[in-house]
């Protein structure tokens, strides 16, 4: 139930995290949502590891999925500007 939890989360987290990051990205819509579930899982694994059990629907969980998700956002927005550079 855990990982289906998180890329719920992503989906969503993903959207947010579009908001916040305005732009342009290669790939559009899908990648974005993509890269939200991505982030999520990765917020999940993180606040697992530091210590916190993120696996209910919670306000802490939504921020971790939402943090998880802008930070691979900006990754991949990163790495497909050099691409394309």
């Amino acid at each position: 139930m855990g990982i289906l939890l998180w890329i719920v989360f992503g989906l969503i987290a993903g959207s947010f995290a579009r908001l916040v990051m305005p732009g342009p990205i290669a790939g559009g819509l899908v990648v974005a949502l993509g890269v939200g579930v991505g982030g999520a899982v990765l917020g999940g694994l993180v606040g697992t590891l530091v210590g916190g059990s993120v696996m209910g629907f919670d306000f802490r969980s939504f921020l971790m999925a939402i943090i998880g998700s802008l930070a691979v956002l900006f990754s991949y927005r990163s790495y497909a500007m050099r691409a394309m550079a």
